[in-house]
């Protein structure tokens, strides 16, 4: 009875990184419970329950949905990260993204839309409609 529960149960994959290497080129969507490292070129989305990194020599266009993300190469398109997104000098960023927390060397190319999710972003508006209700009474 308790055994059969265990068999069914999905355990994160720790220690385990999926590699597109250089002169690599993928059309299409991948999806892993485990790390991905891109070196080569991707076309297409990116599920990954783990950490997503694009080497200095990767590319990739089209979506990205992780959990955190570390960029070095490439990216155009859509990019959802739920932890941080870290962007080193030599990345080059298009399109829209969506974090919980950037962090932005200095020389790297940020030409996206950003919108940033979390506790900062609760407490942006509790504030205003704090600042809000306190303009009402006054007046």
């Amino acid at each position: 009875m308790f055994a059969e529960s265990k068999k069914n149960r999905i355990e994160p994959v720790a220690g385990q990184t999926n590699r597109i290497v250089e002169n690599t080129k993928i059309k299409g969507d991948l999806i892993s419970e485990a790390d991905i490292r891109i070196d080569g070129d991707l076309e297409g989305s990116i599920t990954a329950k783990g950490k997503v990194v694009i080497g200095r020599a990767g590319k990739v266009v089209g979506k990205i949905e992780c959990m955190n993300a570390d960029v070095e190469g490439t990216f155009d398109g859509d990019l959802k990260v739920e932890n941080v997104l870290s962007l080193k000098g030599t990345a080059v960023i298009e399109g829209d993204v969506i974090v919980g927390k950037l962090a932005v060397e200095p020389g790297a190319t940020f030409n996206a839309s950003c919108s940033m999710k979390g506790a900062s972003l609760k407490s942006v508006k509790e504030d205003e409609q704090k600042q809000q209700k306190s303009n009402e009474k006054s007046a």
